[in-house]
């Protein structure tokens, strides 16, 4: 009994100096490469080594078994090596397709598999602006924050929401910091009164109070091309989103809810080879839409689907009183 309590101690500790081994690896890749790394969509960034080993052990229900820190610690060191250019990466895609492949040259197959990604190089990177500042774009935030990297990708530069209280900021930096589902946000945020802005993970959040969507020069704030994402559902078709693009600095507008219209509803790896340079404003569609379409695609795309009936049940709606609310 004794030997095998070692043995399960030994194996323990073999996971947590694996872990500790990969964290600086992931860190560089991230900083100077834009290398964002996940485990079946949990991400590796500024994660602790337990964090690490939790993730491995997820994967037993993706792929029903757990996800070897051995095999990925090669891959993370291998990629070091090679150090490719902006890309996300999916560990438990690459060692489990590398063991499966029957290959025996690791640095070989990562080439082979990342090829588009060795000759990419960093780009200037895309001034983003949240217009509301609810869940939706709270969550959004944290995306956007944890993908920044080097700040040659999607950059946070501002928020728009209507002035509050004297307290507003503090609150909505408080908000930003906790989420009672999805946990504290993974790192620091301080608010810098003096400049109307949230530091997040060294991110500067703009926070611009106004309560007409035609009226924001965001140029003033050093914002250029930029990518405005309309969290508040209060406009939904051109006309209303247009708006938008009558400031300086908005280049194309983003909305979180179905459209109306004539605009694009996009469900991302569905449909969004429909966007062309003139689409301006794009609809994400709806959550129920988001929820279904993928797993429907492929059920079409494999057997066919002659005709379907769909009823869907939501955990809250939105005119329910939840402790996430500002209040």
């Amino acid at each position: 009994m004794n030997q095998r309590a070692d043995a399960q101690l030994e194996a323990w500790k073999t996971k947590q100096e694996l872990a500790e081994r990969m964290i600086p690896l992931i860190g560089q890749l991230y900083r100077d490469h834009d290398v964002v790394m996940s485990v079946h969509g949990r991400s590796l960034i500024g994660r602790s080594p337990i964090d690490i080993i939790r993730a491995h052990s997820y994967a037993r229900k993706i792929d029903d078994a757990e996800l070897s820190l051995a095999e990925t610690s090669a891959v993370v060191e291998a990629l070091a090596a090679i150090q490719p250019g902006p890309v996300s990466i999916d560990l438990a895609v690459l060692a489990n397709g590398f063991r499966d492949s029957g290959k025996s040259d690791l640095d070989a197959y990562l080439r082979e598999t990342l090829a588009g990604a060795l000759d990419a190089q960093p780009g200037t990177g895309t001034d983003v602006v949240l217009y509301g500042f609810g869940r939706i774009g709270r969550l959004l935030a944290r995306i956007i924050i944890d993908h920044s990297g080097s700040g040659n990708s999607l950059n946070l530069r501002a928020i728009v929401v209507r002035k509050g209280a004297e307290n507003d900021l503090q609150k909505r930096a408080n908000l930003l910091r906790r989420d009672s589902v999805h946990g504290p946000f993974n790192g620091t945020i301080k608010v810098l009164e003096d400049e109307n802005a949230i530091l997040a993970n060294g991110v500067r959040i703009q926070v611009i109070y106004s309560d007409d969507p035609a009226s924001v020069d965001y140029a003033q704030y050093g914002i250029e091309n930029a990518i405005l994402v309309d969290n508040t559902g209060r406009w939904r078709d051109a006309e209303g989103l247009g708006q938008h693009l009558r400031n300086p600095g908005i280049a194309r507008v983003l909305l979180t809810a179905p459209g109306k219209g004539d605009m694009l509803n996009i469900v991302y790896g569905v449909n969004n080879d429909m966007i062309t340079a003139a689409d301006t404003i794009v609809s994400a569609a709806s959550c129920t839409t988001n929820a279904i379409t993928p797993v429907l695609k492929v059920l079409n795309d494999t057997f066919g689907v002659k005709r379907g009936h769909v009823e869907t049940v939501h955990a809250y709606t939105n005119d329910q009183n939840l402790i996430d609310n500002f209040h």
